[in-house]
């Protein structure tokens, strides 16, 4: 499925009102979701879906642990912390552009809707909202590294 393709269901999605679409053409499907807390953009071949599929929930699960420098990760969460997770598969970018400020840092007060940081898609950048007001406390990524879906990447309090 041609990239063009992609991108112009994207702007039907937006335009139409609707919260999500998904085309399948031979082998190949294509998801987009308006939800906050889903992937937002899926591309796969139906041949090479089955093994990250499953590979991803053991990857995913085995980040966390190493995320903040080698560290473990806290066994458990307080109640009124909420983790922003990964959407999608891609490269993570905590500014706009390299050497700029980044996004957000530990201790920023964020809004709905503001911008956390890039995941690079496809050759495409993907915006991460927030979506629960409150405080970053923790920064769960580095600048450039590679995320999976589900991964968690900010916490706010």
């Amino acid at each position: 499925m041609d990239i063009r393709k992609v991108k112009k269901l994207i702007e039907l999605l937006e335009e139409s009102g609707i919260a999500e679409i998904e085309i399948k053409e031979g082998e190949e499907a294509v998801r987009i979701s308006r939800m906050p807390t889903r992937q937002m953009v899926t591309y796969a071949a139906a041949a090479a879906a089955p093994a990250p599929v499953a590979a991803a929930p053991a990857a995913a699960a085995a980040i966390p642990a190493t995320a903040s420098g080698g560290t473990p990760a806290a066994p458990a969460r307080r109640a009124n912390e909420h983790v922003v997770a990964a959407p999608m598969v891609g490269t993570f970018y905590a500014s706009a552009t390299p050497g700029a400020k980044p996004f957000v840092e530990i201790g920023t007060e964020v809004k709905e809707g503001q911008v956390l940081c890039i995941i690079e898609a496809m050759k495409m950048m993907n915006q991460i909202e927030s979506d629960k007001s409150g405080k970053i406390t923790a920064i769960m990524a580095t600048n450039g590294d590679p995320v999976e879906f589900g991964q968690p990447l900010f916490v706010i309090e």
